[in-house]
């Protein structure tokens, strides 16, 4: 993988150097474990203030009949959560405690997937989102899910 070592402790996110998302985020440089397995999963502020995340599927990343795996997708979207809410979350580490997923279409290999949403509710502990994941403008999948608010250890 292409990208700068990070600058910081766990949660801080590295910059990309290389690549089609050359100037992204990650936390895949070795700081999550699986997330570099499965990587690069990316994510960047839009102009307008929004978070945006993204990957480039691999071949590595298909299931038996040739279309994105379910559980590919469910990763990056997972991933997408954490994205999504990393400006409410300001560096305060979070866990998935609840992830919901409808796949609404078919997904290939070597076209970006993309992944928007919105935080619909933020309280103390909890942050609640709400998301879809596109390819070529199509949506593949729906998600949401419940982000946990914790301490470091």
């Amino acid at each position: 993988m292409n990208d700068a070592p990070h600058d910081g402790g766990y949660g801080t996110p590295a910059t990309l150097a290389e690549g089609p998302f050359a100037g992204w985020m990650t936390w895949g440089s070795g700081m999550d474990p699986f997330e570099t397995l499965c990587g690069p999963l990316c994510f960047r502020t839009e102009a307008d203030g929004r978070q945006r995340a993204g990957f480039l599927p691999e071949t590595r990343h298909l299931n038996g009949g040739g279309a994105l795996h379910g559980g590919a997708l469910m990763t990056f979207a997972d991933f997408s959560l954490f994205a999504l809410a990393h400006e409410a979350l300001k560096g305060q580490h979070a866990v998935t405690v609840t992830f919901n997923s409808e796949l609404v279409g078919a997904g290939v290999a070597g076209v970006p997937v993309y992944a928007e949403g919105r935080i619909v509710r933020e309280t103390k502990s909890m942050v609640f989102l709400q998301g879809t994941l596109e390819q070529d403008g199509q949506p593949i999948m729906a998600f949401s899910g419940t982000l946990k608010k914790i301490r470091p250890r």
